[in-house]
Formats: C-alpha cells, sequence, structure tokens
C-alpha cells in the first residue's frame, strides 16, 4: 500500500509542477484563464485553473492547440509535458541526465 500512496504522491506532485509550467507559459503570453479558454473552445475556463492546480492533464489530442496558444514549439511543449505526465517513457525516450527544454 505504501509504494501505491507513494505513487500517487509523486505523480500529484509531478501534475503540480506541471501546473505552475503551464501558468508560467500562459501568464508570458498574456493570456487569461477565460481568454484562452474561448480561443481553446473550451465549455469552462476553470479546466485550466484546474490543470494549473495540478488536477487533470491535457488531453494529448489538445497539445498542439495549446502549444500554439502558448506559443512555444510543439515539440519543446510535448517533450517538457511528457517529462511531468509521463516520466518513465520520458526517462527512457531522453535518458535521465536530459532535462527538458
Amino acid at each position: 500500500m505504501k509504494h501505491t500512496e507513494r505513487n500517487l504522491s509523486e505523480t500529484q506532485e509531478l501534475r503540480i509542477a506541471a501546473g505552475v509550467w503551464l501558468k508560467s507559459l500562459r501568464e508570458a503570453a498574456g493570456i487569461s484563464q477565460r481568454s484562452m479558454s474561448i480561443i481553446l473552445n473550451l465549455e469552462y475556463y476553470t479546466f485550466i485553473s484546474q490543470l494549473e492546480n495540478g488536477k487533470g492533464r491535457i488531453p494529448p489530442s489538445r497539445y498542439r492547440d495549446w502549444a500554439s496558444v502558448l506559443q512555444v514549439d510543439e515539440k519543446v511543449f510535448v517533450k517538457k509535458l511528457l517529462s511531468f505526465y509521463d516520466p518513465v517513457s520520458y526517462e527512457i525516450l531522453f535518458g535521465e541526465d536530459e532535462q527538458a527544454a
């Protein structure tokens, strides 16, 4: 049970870190949560708030849209998200010494 709890805690910490990163990108682009939700055709702007607070993930089918709105190269964007959302795959693909851009 402890192993599962530790994994959940690590997952939540990574989601929170992803949220901080996403928020920093959004703020650097000068876009409000509400404006971003309109641009992305999201039903609720609170979805962005939830992501920025570490609750949830961006659906992979929307990665390109988010990268475009946040003015980040899509490969850089996805690579960084992978480091948060799936660190095992990230490490296998890119090695533990390489940091996401």
